[in-house]
């Protein structure tokens, strides 16, 4: 009996976290900020960004466009396809009328953790107190989490409308995720 409850207890905070987590990644929270930090995903073997990446990119891109953010950061690694994610990233943002100059590159944004570290750094060094961090819903509460813990504050966030299949298993492996890097911090 004790074991039932235990499972249910269980599977009860597992089902409040996801939907806490959904909840805070779907209501977007867009305030004038002094950059917006885009994180990485999939980039094709051509540098091509993936449409989840795309999705990101086009919504930072629309922020800036709309005068919410004059910076941005892109923040990604090199994956298995050989492509710096960072770079590729830049590389759409000024194909879509972004100029160049006002995109930082973090190329080691490997990690969620990376990112808020790397970017922590390069808002200090150019005087950034507030960050409007854009990435798909159900990664928000955490590079939230990571940021507060690199000392960043003043967070706000966007998602694109873009949903796949794939983002039920995200949201599953985010729940894990999240709760990993509130204990590990």
């Amino acid at each position: 009996m004790f074991f039932k409850f235990g499972l249910l207890g269980i599977f009860s905070l597992v089902l409040l976290t996801a939907v806490t987590i959904a909840a805070v990644g779907l209501s977007d929270r867009i305030e004038a900020s002094d950059v917006a930090i885009v994180f990485g995903s999939k980039v094709n073997p051509d540098g091509t960004a993936s449409p989840r990446l795309a999705a990101r990119l086009d919504k930072a891109g629309e922020l800036y466009k709309s005068g919410v953010i004059a910076h941005l950061i892109v923040s990604g690694g090199t994956g298995k396809e050989g492509v710096d994610e960072a770079v590729a990233m830049k590389n759409y943002l000024v194909a879509q009328q972004v100029p160049a100059a006002s995109i930082l590159v973090d190329s080691h944004g490997d990690t969620t953790a990376d990112t808020a570290k790397n970017s922590t750094a390069l808002m200090h060094l150019h005087g950034y107190k507030s960050a409007l961090l854009v990435s798909q819903y159900f990664h928000i509460a955490r590079a939230r989490l990571a940021f507060k813990q690199c000392g960043i504050s003043r967070l706000y966030n966007a998602h694109p409308v873009f949903f796949e299949w794939r983002d039920i298993y995200s949201l599953a492996r985010e729940v894990i995720g999240f709760y990993a890097y509130a204990l590990h911090y």
